[in-house]
């Protein structure tokens, strides 16, 4: 069997649906950043293992709960309060994480939906996660959307990770990526001070799909105009205009959120001469 990681802050309104997408597990650990809602209470109704922290950033927090939550089986499935496991997911997931596979983790396809209930498949930057895998094999990197750092072989599994992000509103979702804006840009800030070691022939050529996404966010984050090219790559490349007006909305609030970024690292950079 496999072990649920769920991370939450006051998700009263999207657990429920998250934990019943799970009920096929007996050992589902809620790892909750002192919510104020009734996220525990709900978590315990449902029979799941709450784990209390109070939340720093987004690797440190999820590193600490690999190395410290007590999970009963070798496998991990790491799910948000606002995500929901298919039923083909559960199935390839039961069959991929035997006791004796090879692998160390397992990347998985998430389906992103807009507020009408549009799937995003043209719109979405990259479907692909790691999220089933070894905690002891499995490490992150990165304040904001960390990036998984894998110490063994990788799978591929079939099946959906369906994903609600805009299940309490675009205004919630502006909110929270005004918040992500902030680690984003103190994250470029740090990795400039430290020298920003890049690969521009990994970021295209690299058979690592996580040393080439990393390498890839480095390149972008020298880019003049990025917001802009963020918006072109996904209406043109991505072609995110056939998921129709759901997906050029999805593209412009990414242009928002990137345009966020680029004042936020300007204000840092202000601060650093003065």
């Amino acid at each position: 069997m496999i072990s649920i990681l769920i991370l939450t802050k006051n998700e009263e309104q999207d657990l429920p649906g998250c934990l019943d997408s799970v009920r096929w597990s007996d050992d589902v650990h809620v790892f909750d950043s002192q919510s104020t809602d009734r996220t525990v209470e709900i978590s315990q109704e449902y029979g799941a293992k709450v784990t209390s922290r109070k939340f720093d950033n987004w690797s440190a927090h999820q590193n600490w709960g690999l190395a410290n939550i007590g999970f009963k089986y070798p496998w991990v499935l790491y799910i948000d309060a606002d995500e929901r496991v298919s039923d083909g997911l559960r199935i390839a997931a039961i069959e991929a994480a035997k006791a004796d596979a090879p692998e160390s983790a397992f990347r998985l396809r998430r389906r992103d939906f807009f507020t009408d209930g549009t799937w995003l498949k043209h719109a979405q930057i990259s479907p692909f996660y790691l999220r089933l895998f070894r905690p002891e094999k499995m490490r992150y990197e990165r304040l904001v959307n960390p990036v998984s750092i894998v110490d063994g072989p990788i799978g591929e599994i079939d099946g959906f990770l369906d994903h609600y992000p805009f299940s309490k509103g675009v205004g919630f979702w502006l909110e929270r990526h005004v918040k992500y804006s902030d680690l984003e840009a103190k994250t470029i800030q740090e990795n400039r001070a430290k020298g920003g070691e890049f690969s521009l022939m990994k970021a295209l050529f690299s058979k690592d799909f996580t040393e080439k996404r990393f390498n890839q966010k480095e390149v972008f984050y020298r880019l003049p105009g990025r917001p802009f090219i963020k918006w072109c790559y996904m209406m043109f490349a991505r072609r995110a205009f056939l998921d129709g007006s759901a997906g050029i909305t999805y593209a412009t609030l990414q242009l928002i959120y990137e345009y966020f970024i680029v004042l936020k690292q300007k204000e840092l950079e202000m601060k650093a001469k003065s």
